[in-house]
């Protein structure tokens, strides 16, 4: 399916800052069925913001049916532009997810989801993946709340990604923190916590890939968040891989890339989202066998 790449500059609030986030959006072009309407996915980066790695890997998923959104997740501190893979463009990514705030975080996943809601071309069916710092923000964005008025914004802090009843399936690349909850400023989030209140329960299919040689979140971490998970009542596939960190990305992975990894893993994702995102199976009855695959 033939593709198409466009942004929208949308205005912010967090912090009781105004400012503004761009979100890239990669959607099918299908000229000749102007009515057509497509699910939405949400995607978030590593700690490069929006890089030609991760344009490639939504431009996939947009080639799969899906309209893509790409927040860039370091608008308070610079601009929308890729940050380099190199020593530098590291050091700052870093410093930068540390000093963004969690509720700036949160921000960006919730307009996120309503900006792919708002589009007259989505179902309005929302999926969401992202990779290392992005895999941590794919978690909160299954938190996120329903739409919210601007009168609702002034007086109560965003809740994240995959706690947001619209995001229906979730699929978490190596993510980052999780485990020692050590995101953004003060680096002391509470996603665990979350999870653990049953933020997460009823909520979207979740699933969670960790390379076992990722130094990254060790083995006691992945546990962790595995546990965590299961304790919840979440329903989640947790995939433990022999791959590292950044194994996925195509380029300056430092020797790390799986090719034949990563085009396994995306079916995978693929039929996650295909399942519960692309097609309405109406509401659920009856609670079902429960749901868990752990490899």
């Amino acid at each position: 399916m033939l593709i198409k790449t466009s942004y929208r500059d949308v205005p912010t609030k967090a912090n009781g800052r105004a400012g503004t986030i761009r979100i890239y959006l990669i959607e099918p072009h299908l000229p000749d069925y102007p009515q057509a309407k497509f699910p939405g996915c949400v995607v978030f980066s590593e700690i490069y913001q929006v890089t030609g790695p991760v344009e490639r890997f939504a431009g996939n998923i947009a080639s799969e049916g899906y309209i893509v959104a790409l927040p860039s997740s370091f608008h308070e501190f610079e601009g929308p532009e890729a940050i380099p893979y190199d020593t530098e463009g590291t050091d700052r990514g870093n410093k930068y997810k540390i000093e963004k705030t969690v509720e700036g975080y949160d921000e960006d996943a919730t307009l996120s989801v309503d900006l792919l809601s708002s589009l007259e071309n989505c179902t309005g069916r929302i999926a969401s993946t992202g990779m290392c710092l992005g895999g941590h923000l794919v978690c909160i964005t299954s938190e996120l709340a329903i739409p919210i008025s601007s009168t609702y914004l002034a007086h109560t802090r965003y809740v994240q990604c995959a706690f947001d009843p619209r995001v229906l399936a979730t699929f978490c690349y190596f993510a980052t923190d999780v485990h020692s909850a050590t995101l953004g400023k003060g680096k002391s989030d509470d996603t665990l916590i979350k999870i653990r209140k049953g933020d997460l329960s009823g909520k979207g299919e979740v699933t969670m890939v960790f390379g076992k040689q990722d130094t990254h979140v060790d083995r006691n971490g992945r546990s962790l968040i595995r546990d965590t998970l299961d304790e919840a009542g979440v329903p989640f596939t947790f995939l433990e891989v022999q791959a590292q960190h950044a194994f996925i990305r195509d380029e300056s992975s430092k020797g790390r890339w799986d090719a034949a990894l990563t085009r396994s893993l995306f079916s995978m994702m693929m039929e996650l989202f295909n399942r519960t995102v692309a097609r309405d199976l109406g509401a659920k009855v009856g609670g079902g066998a429960k749901l868990e695959h752990v490899c």
